[in-house]
């Protein structure tokens, strides 16, 4: 049995098939669909095309927000993001599990967004709010994955 990440229950919708990496250019590494299944805990409630066009959506943003750093690190020598001189942290580049990191909560929070319940009753209201408290989450936790890659710092304000 999975939890289903949208409404945290167990669910017994078996994962589907998620097909092939998804690659993007030749700088950043592929995205391994049921990877993100397992590390976001989505079950089969979310279909295998669904899944891959929020993950595709998240590559595309995540890459065009580090396109300026992305040039800078090419013209310094590294044709890929592994290329570049980081922390190994169990056997993995930081840098790399954080762009992946950034991709997968950009995708997560678009997945949220999107499994909101229309219905008009209060619980359903009730789930529809805590999704967006899971989306906004999930999109501190990209901001906070992309600074920490690009080395620049980050400051939390808090209107009051």
């Amino acid at each position: 049995m999975q939890i289903n990440t949208v409404n945290a229950t167990p669910t017994s919708a078996p994962a589907p098939t998620d097909g092939q990496a998804i690659p993007s250019s030749r700088f950043w590494p592929d995205i391994e669909p049921s990877h993100f299944r397992a590390a976001m805990r989505y079950d089969g409630t979310v279909t295998a095309a669904r899944l891959r066009h929020a993950l595709v959506e998240a590559i595309a943003a995540v890459n065009g927000e580090l396109a300026g750093w992305r040039v800078v690190k090419i013209a310094g020598g590294a044709l890929r993001l592994v290329d570049i001189e980081a922390e190994q942290i169990d056997g993995e580049s930081a840098l790399v599990q954080r762009w992946r990191r950034a991709v997968y909560a950009i995708a997560a929070a678009d997945l949220a967004e999107r499994y909101r319940s229309f219905d008009a009753t209060g619980a359903a209201r009730q789930r529809a709010d805590d999704l967006d408290d899971t989306a906004d989450q999930l999109r501190a936790d990209a901001r906070a994955a992309i600074r920490a890659l690009m080395s620049v710092g980050r400051c939390t304000v808090e209107l009051i």
